[in-house]
């Protein structure tokens, strides 16, 4: 019998916190599955890449990999570029094995682990909850891609939480290239007129994304003194995420080939057909590149930008162009339009500086 070995599959980060945490869901998943290898890596930014992580199993005499995308949704990672990597390492190791799993989803572990971190941002216990929350507002803080129906998973939740909590209102806003933004957003949900007002990211792990958010909130509450803003903690390796994650890796094994197609399977047709551009520069480590120019043209030069689907809503008038110019820089200038940028000119030049809070 084949042995079999888990691999963890992460995006990266800049923030050594994250990577350190996100280490903790694989000691999570080891003590789930005390008899097999298990180990992680990252597409870019972070150390170990996928590649080095794979390489440890193979090493070990791993002959089939169950790999899992350490992501709430799917959204390109873990539609393309992970699939990607798994795929061309496959081809590069005689008699190896590697089956992927689905992403962590709206698991109802997940859901679970989201609102014990919200029930604790209350003080308030989640196995003994109050009947409802009726005079609180909720705002969910979704990552936010050019992917619609990842966008729309992170609203699906809010609805869902929100009915087994019972807020008095309940609404998403995003971190990334869709609308509406963090800041922005909550602006507009102030006039609903509550006095206490949750944020709760639905994020996996620390990082700048979590940082830029905390510092919007921190932001809009130095402006209304009178409401109480309380930060929820995000997930990281609470036990039911890791449940969630462990149902992940059972999925695997029990794969069934006539089933519902799985994440790798529409890669490999989408990827024949040829709807897929693959950029194989996330098997590596990329070190993180960062360019300012204040000038006219405002430039920043992401080394995994270009995978990402271009957003055709990136100038709406409530999405990421209202974070320019609030000294937490907008980090998706490389998709904005000239005529944007033209527009935007003056609140570039005053307020993106190097330190700005996304990139510490």
């Amino acid at each position: 019998m084949a042995k079999q070995g888990i691999m963890v599959c992460g995006h990266g980060s800049r923030d050594k916190d994250a990577e350190r945490e996100f280490g903790r869901v694989a000691e999570g998943l080891k003590k789930r599955f005390p008899d097999l290898p298990v180990e992680y890596g990252f597409l870019e930014f972070s150390a170990p890449n996928i590649h080095m992580g794979l390489n440890a199993l193979v090493d070990q005499g791993v002959e089939e990999i169950y790999a899992v995308p350490g992501m709430l949704f799917a959204a390109t990672h873990a539609k393309n570029d992970i699939p990607s990597v798994l795929t061309t390492f496959q081809d590069s190791q005689r008699g190896l094995t590697v089956k992927y799993g689905s992403e962590l989803g709206l698991h109802d572990a997940m859901i679970s682990a989201f609102q014990t971190r919200i029930y604790e941002s209350l003080g308030l216990d989640a196995n003994n909850p109050p009947d409802n929350l009726y005079d609180t507002l909720l705002v969910v803080v979704g990552r936010g891609t050019s992917d619609t129906h990842a966008n729309a998973e992170a609203a699906k939740l809010t609805r869902i939480v929100n009915e087994n909590m019972g807020f008095g209102w309940a609404d998403t806003v995003y971190s990334g290239v869709t609308y509406p933004s963090v800041g922005v957003g909550l602006e507009k949900l102030l006039k609903l007129g509550y006095k206490r007002v949750v944020i709760a990211p639905y994020f996996l792990f620390t990082g700048r994304l979590i940082k830029r958010i905390y510092g919007y909130v921190d932001k809009v509450a130095a402006e209304n003194p009178e409401i109480e803003f309380i930060k929820a903690q995000y997930l990281n390796d609470h036990e039911k995420v890791i449940d969630a994650f462990e149902v992940r890796v059972r999925e695997i094994m029990q794969q069934d080939e006539a089933g519902p197609e799985s994440l790798m399977s529409a890669f490999k047709r989408r990827l024949a057909s040829g709807e897929v551009d693959i950029h194989h520069h996330h098997a590596e480590f990329q070190p993180h590149k960062h360019s300012h120019d204040h000038g006219h043209h405002h430039s920043h030069d992401h080394s995994h930008s270009h995978s990402h689907g271009v957003y055709r809503h990136i100038g709406h008038p409530l999405g990421p162009r209202t974070m320019i110019g609030e000294n937490i820089c907008c980090c998706f200038m490389g998709q904005f339009p000239q005529s944007i940028l033209d527009e935007e000119q003056e609140r570039i030049a005053l307020n993106c500086p190097e330190n700005a809070l996304a990139h510490r």
